[in-house]
């Protein structure tokens, strides 16, 4: 139930905030979104035991993302500079590890944030693509799987999930999804539409099990406990984070955005 109410009270925030809010709104709400996704990494990539990535990642990362220019530079420049403060640890051995953490928070939490800003300036409807195709497939995930999952995906990493579940997201995406950019985006046809689906979810469902990886090494349940029924912030989006540069990538080779 917890799950339930707290997806009716976000959804439509979230719609406005994509089809119809002013650009700082919308930039305000990315940003926000950005911190607290940072803010739960930085409290997985802590519990390696090589020190939390810290403020330094939520600068470098508000620079990825206010970056006009080609967004690689500001990627380099954020590796360059954690691998010199990363110098300055007393523990030389942790040096590496720690640059590689930062250096993989910024690119993983922004940098995919980062692809929301192009395809909302193409069409907010591609946005709201990518983010309808994890939506209504985790819910076709969640509630076939409950119900018919006998296959296990991958147990080592997160026992719940099974192939059932994850071919019920995907057909839910195809059909929900593929059907509103069809309709939305009026230069896509029936097979572009099945295929931008497909990808996203496909992709959005290998960010789930990252996600679920990265705490599992961490030795962490849950990324956070900010959404009811959800647990962190993290969990909620890490199918997004995924999607977003998929989908961004696809339609930009294709100079549809």
């Amino acid at each position: 139930m917890k799950r339930l109410l707290t997806a009716a009270a976000l959804v439509p925030f979230i719609v406005y905030v994509v089809l119809f809010a002013g650009d700082w709104v919308f930039l305000a709400v990315l940003v926000a979104a950005a911190l607290l996704s940072y803010r739960e990494y930085n409290g997985i990539a802590a519990a390696y035991g090589f020190g939390a990535p810290g403020p330094l990642g939520y600068g470098l990362g508000l620079l990825l993302l206010a970056w006009r220019g080609d967004a690689w530079l500001a990627l380099v420049a954020a590796a360059l500079v954690s691998l010199a403060l990363a110098m300055c640890a007393a523990d030389l051995a942790k040096t590496l590890p720690r640059a590689a953490l930062l250096t993989l928070g910024v690119a993983y939490v922004f940098g995919c944030w980062k692809c929301a800003i192009p395809l909302r300036e193409a069409n907010p409807h591609w946005l709201m693509f990518a983010l309808l195709v994890n939506w209504v497939g985790d819910a076709g995930a969640y509630y076939v799987g409950k119900a018919f999952g006998r296959h296990k995906m991958a147990p080592r990493v997160s026992p719940q999930k099974s192939w059932d579940g994850a071919a019920a997201s995907l057909v839910t995406s195809v059909l929900i999804a593929g059907g509103y950019l069809m309709h939305f985006v009026p230069a896509i046809g029936a097979p572009l539409a099945i295929g931008f689906a497909a990808a996203a979810n496909v992709a959005g469902q290998l960010g789930d099990l990252v996600e679920s990886a990265m705490k599992r090494g961490a030795g962490i349940k849950d990324s956070g406990a900010i959404l009811p029924g959800h647990g962190g912030f993290l969990d909620r989006v890490d199918s997004t984070l995924f999607s977003l540069p998929v989908v961004y990538a696809l339609a930009a080779s294709l100079k549809l955005v």
